[in-house]
């Protein structure tokens, strides 16, 4: 089959979450399988810097009409893994030094959805499957079914428009519809793309593509609740039968302690508790933490109120008190920043912090540490919980969205299957309490190298997910 996908990040070239890591991942394991992948994306000016011209070929060069608007694009080409990257260029709306953020955001990816439609075009390129993510490019399947042109071309493509995160909803006043994506309010006035009294991207792609998929199975049924569906699911349920959640998955080869060049002592589930303890010595000591005999307690994360800063506070105070140690990356929200900050200058030698973000960083402290946590108020998959059970450390998480479907929670009587710990209500009792828990797991090492043993040994690698939206693209395509 031939695959394009469609985002505005993906890596290796640029991240801000986990919808570059699926992008990628995804698109690889495809390749790997044998079908034809390409992704496109906004060459923003941080891949610009990222690659030598001699790597690009030129692909196209033309003009995409956006209403009055007659905006030069530029294509270029790179091929790496196997994967075809198409690189949409235009200075005046992607060399920001930033991806997202600004106030025109929404005409910034109207304009790459029109230049990806033109370059299709353009080059006589008509995919089995294209593969839409998130608000960005939601608008993709409206334009390219509902012109007559491409109607006729785009006939034997089928549409996949994946949901990453329904927070953000591609809102944009009416007039956008007929300024940005030269529609006329015919599909606003019969609500296709109307929500919430504007345009909503979002919906356009749940409206307009073939099947709709989020990233787990927990989180497909959250998103046809009013309570987590944050005003989609009455959309969502019209077009329930054909909507799915597929779990996301790590990449293996990135993500390997017994083979990870990035920590102090490779290690595997043979040698476990020996590499944990030379990683996490490595990391407590190149940051002045005091080597305790408590646990290491980790974050690596956006620093947002959806992960759940408001209730993890207290529990960490708790563990520190009891003798734990905290380290922290990310960066975020600046209040949060700050109590992190005053957290630490109160626990010099028992909190580690980094603000911003570093991968060479991320490995260390997924290698180090004894516990992850991860209290969401809401996650649509996560794979900060996948990726700490690679290296055989513990999550506590709340049971939401993926987190609940790649989590089993140590009840005290499932040693042999659980790789985790969880709770369900969003309190600060709960999470204090369960982190406790945890802690009391810590000093009963028996059962704790069983459930590290565990965690190291469960199946989060793309393999499965991949499977999964192979026969999904081909039921579409038959």
């Amino acid at each position: 089959m031939k695959i394009a996908m469609v985002a505005s990040e993906a890596r290796p070239f640029c991240k801000t979450g986990g919808l570059a890591d699926v992008v990628y991942s995804l698109s690889k394991e495809l390749v790997k399988m044998g079908e034809d992948v390409c992704i496109f994306l906004p060459f923003y000016d941080s891949i610009r810097r990222q690659i030598s011209e001699k790597a690009l070929k030129k692909a196209a060069s033309f003009k995409t009409h956006m209403s009055w608007r007659k905006q030069t694009v530029d294509v270029y080409q790179l091929v790496t893994e196997g994967i075809n990257y198409y690189f949409i260029e235009n200075q005046q709306y992607f060399e920001r030094g930033h991806i997202y953020g600004d106030f025109d955001d929404g005409e910034r990816f109207a304009f790459f959805t029109m230049a990806v439609k033109q370059f299709m075009l353009t080059k006589h390129m008509y995919p089995n499957i294209i593969h839409v993510h998130d608000w960005q490019a939601g608008m993709l399947p409206c334009v390219l079914r509902v012109d007559d042109e491409c109607r006729e071309k785009f006939a034997k493509t089928k549409f996949v428009f994946t949901i990453h995160n329904p927070a953000f909803q591609g809102l944009m006043p009416k007039f956008t519809l007929g300024d940005f994506y030269n529609l006329t309010d015919e599909y606003y006035d019969n609500g296709s793309v109307r929500f919430k009294d504007q345009v909503s991207t979002l919906k356009a792609g749940i409206v307009y593509a073939n099947k709709i998929t989020t990233v787990s199975p927990t989180h497909h049924l959250e998103l046809l609740t009013p309570e987590g569906g944050m005003g989609l699911d009455q959309v969502l349920r019209y077009r329930e039968w054909d909507f799915s959640g597929i779990l996301n998955g790590i990449d293996y080869l990135e993500f390997n302690p017994a083979e990870d060049k990035q920590i102090a002592k490779p290690y595997s589930e043979k040698n476990l508790v020996s590499g944990k303890k030379a990683n996490k010595e490595a990391l407590m000591n190149a940051y002045g933490l005091k080597n305790t005999k408590g646990p290491l307690f980790s974050l690596v994360t956006r620093i947002t109120w959806q992960k759940g800063f408001d209730i993890i506070f207290p529990a960490v105070e708790e563990l520190i008190r009891r003798g734990a140690s905290i380290f922290m990356l990310g960066s975020g929200e600046s209040q949060y920043e700050k109590r992190w900050e005053e957290l630490r200058n109160r626990y010099p030698d028992r909190v580690g912090i980094f603000i911003g973000y570093s991968d060479n960083l991320a490995h260390k402290v997924y290698a180090a540490s004894d516990f992850f946590i991860m209290p969401s108020l809401f996650e649509p998959c996560g794979l900060g919980q996948m990726i700490a059970q690679r290296y055989g450390t513990l999550p506590i998480v709340r049971r939401t969205g993926g987190l609940k479907d790649s989590v089993i929670c140590y009840d005290g009587g499932n040693a042999e299957t659980s790789n985790g710990f969880g709770f369900d209500a969003y309190s600060i009792y709960e999470m204090n309490r369960t982190a406790q828990y945890a802690y009391d797991i810590y000093e009963n090492k028996k059962i704790l190298h069983q459930l590290m043993k565990n965690a190291m040994l469960t199946d989060n690698s793309w393999l499965k997910s991949t499977l999964e939206y192979i026969k999904l693209y081909k039921a579409l395509v038959k």
